[in-house]
């Protein structure tokens, strides 16, 4: 069965696109612990991420790496944060989370946003690419 991000990949569900490329996709997170929040996957579906063959590892994260640059040029932060757990969906995900203080790490804080918010802001990182 497919994951809920080889859905988004395959434009079943709908995201807030911030960056792709062949075959990687980066967009905002739904629940986000800050504003900003954004998922790097690998468009394959692969659960975990050292499972990762070691060339698409090494491209997620210079995928990552310039999304995480584009989103501290767009959301002022300290600086933006990387967790991969993926625990919550069997499909390799880099959280990219912009962080003020520890808390925002946590995964316990959510904030909210409304449908505009989420679009501005995936097109004001898209812009900073």
């Amino acid at each position: 069965m497919s994951s809920i991000f080889t859905k988004i990949v395959n434009g079943e569900i709908p995201c807030y696109k911030v960056a792709e490329t062949e075959d990687f996709l980066a967009f905002l997170d739904v629940n986000p612990n800050a504003k900003g929040h954004t998922l790097c996957i690998p468009k394959k579906e692969v659960n975990k991420i050292f499972d990762l063959d070691e060339a698409t590892y090494t491209a997620l994260m210079l995928f990552s790496r310039k999304v995480a640059i584009a989103l501290e040029k767009t959301v002022p932060c300290k600086r933006v944060g990387v967790s991969v757990i993926g625990l919550e969906v069997p499909h390799v995900h880099v959280h990219l989370i912009p962080l003020n203080t520890m808390e925002d790490a946590r995964f316990i804080n959510k904030v909210a946003l409304q449908k505009e918010d989420f679009e501005a802001l995936a097109k004001a990182i898209a812009a900073n690419l």
